[in-house]
């Protein structure tokens, strides 16, 4: 049986690079039947895309998406910093699949603000290459603790984040998280906005946020690369779903047959739909 969900948030899944759960995140998809479905940025990675590298979890992903938006789901593609290059599809629609930069929402009577959330990243918005760069370093050290994390697992030892310990731990990294979720919040209470979700940092969070002029809930979807998070809302209630705490009640992936396709091949079909 599929949970049925009003809304689902999902975003960072960084299709395309080595570092994606595409596999976890084709297991969630399949479990739940939302009614809409926001994917909040960088959810292709268009910056590291290599033609030798798109497997068929990925590709899967995709197709699953897309067989959401052909049924009863409404979805939203909200780009990213990752995935730039589809802006200049914004407001392009596909039957209930609609490409965007933001999109605001009434959610039982509350004004919801939901964009990806790079607009905040000064070394995106003004020096692409240093953005990138440290993209391919993130990339790397993705590589490097997946390897440490299959010889702890084969050793009967609990996984390690090395990012986890970097945001927890280096006081830049923890200052610009807050500042981050300060900055959306602030920005959501000035505009009169229930609730303001975003993605882009990779950490998952639900928080009040309170100031002279008033307050809101900041939400953060996390990502798909390690937290293997996302949002749900149902009943009124925000929450935050964790696949590796509900792993074992989720069923495998039908067997399905699908081509190998190339990131080129990929490409075309995405842009053709212009």
């Amino acid at each position: 049986m599929k949970r049925n969900v009003e809304l689902v948030v999902i975003s960072d899944v960084h299709l395309g690079t080595y570092g994606c759960k595409a596999k976890e995140l084709l297991r969630y998809l399949n479990s739940i039947q939302p009614e809409t479905l926001v994917l909040n940025g960088d959810i292709i990675d268009i910056w590291q895309f290599k033609k030798s590298y798109f497997p068929k979890p990925h590709l899967k992903v995709i197709k699953k998406i897309i067989s959401l938006a052909t049924k009863n789901t409404e979805v939203y593609y909200i780009t990213g910093n990752h995935d730039e290059m589809f802006r200049k599809f914004t407001d392009f629609e596909l039957g209930k699949l609609k490409v965007c930069n933001k999109i605001c929402l009434d959610i039982d009577q509350k004004k919801t603000w939901i964009f990806h959330g790079d607009v905040f990243d000064a070394s995106v918005q003004h020096s692409k290459w240093i953005a990138k760069l440290g993209g391919k370093g993130y990339d790397l050290l993705i590589i490097i603790n997946n390897v440490v994390n299959w010889f702890l697992e084969k050793m009967g030892k609990e996984k390690y984040s090395f990012s986890k310990k970097i945001k927890n731990n280096v006081k830049k990294a923890v200052k610009y998280i807050g500042d981050f979720e300060l900055t959306a919040s602030e920005l959501a209470i000035d505009n009169h906005y229930d609730y303001v979700v975003c993605g882009h940092i990779h950490q998952p969070q639900i928080r009040e946020v309170v100031n002279k002029k008033g307050s809101c809930t900041y939400l953060n979807s996390g990502d798909w690369i390690e937290n293997l998070s996302a949002l749900e809302y149902n009943d009124k209630e925000w929450k935050i779903f964790y696949y590796d705490e509900h792993k074992h009640l989720l069923k495998d992936d039908e067997v399905e047959e699908i081509q190998e396709m190339d990131n080129s091949d990929l490409l075309k079909i995405v842009t053709n739909f212009s």
